[in-house]
């Protein structure tokens, strides 16, 4: 009984393995069928997934303007504090205060891309970007503010 259980499994490992071997060998002999990415060799022609996330970006028009309101939606939806919204009060023409943003600032370090923040955000101010070279030998060069200094909110956007 021990004896016929123990070559079972040697049977069954060989027939795995030999699976296993069927298809790397089929890869080894197809050559035009590469997956595996030569990088950092074609960063030129890299393409990422669509649903990569990189890091979160501010988008801004040809006049620097941005969609943030300041309602610091996506600060509050941030499980572990990567992004701070920083706001001051503007005077509009009419002499009103209107809240605004100062800056937004974004700890790389911190983020996990779990996307919550951009999910919360009601105005689609931030997105996900598909960087991913992220490497620095300052740490402080992962803090960044995403509105670019002296824009401001876009027209019509509340």
């Amino acid at each position: 009984m021990f004896l016929i259980d123990y070559i079972k499994d040697v049977t069954g490992a060989v027939k795995s393995l030999a699976t296993g071997m069927k298809r790397t060998l089929y890869y080894f002999t197809h050559h035009k069928e590469i997956i595996t990415e030569q990088y950092p060799d074609n960063r030129a022609t890299l393409v990422m997934a669509e649903r990569f996330k990189g890091e979160v970006v501010m988008p801004h028009d040809e006049k620097n303007e941005h969609r943030c309101t300041g309602c610091t939606a996506c600060e509050l939806a941030c499980p572990n504090g990567t992004i701070k919204v920083v706001t001051k009060f503007d005077i509009t023409p009419e002499g009103k205060k209107k809240k605004a943003i100062d800056k937004l600032v974004y700890h790389l370090e911190l983020c996990t891309m779990c996307n919550l923040c951009i999910e919360a955000c009601p105005s689609d101010a931030i997105k996900m970007a598909q960087t991913f070279e992220h490497s620095v030998f300052n740490r402080s060069d992962l803090t960044k503010i995403l509105n670019n200094p002296g824009s401001k909110i876009m027209e019509g956007v509340e």
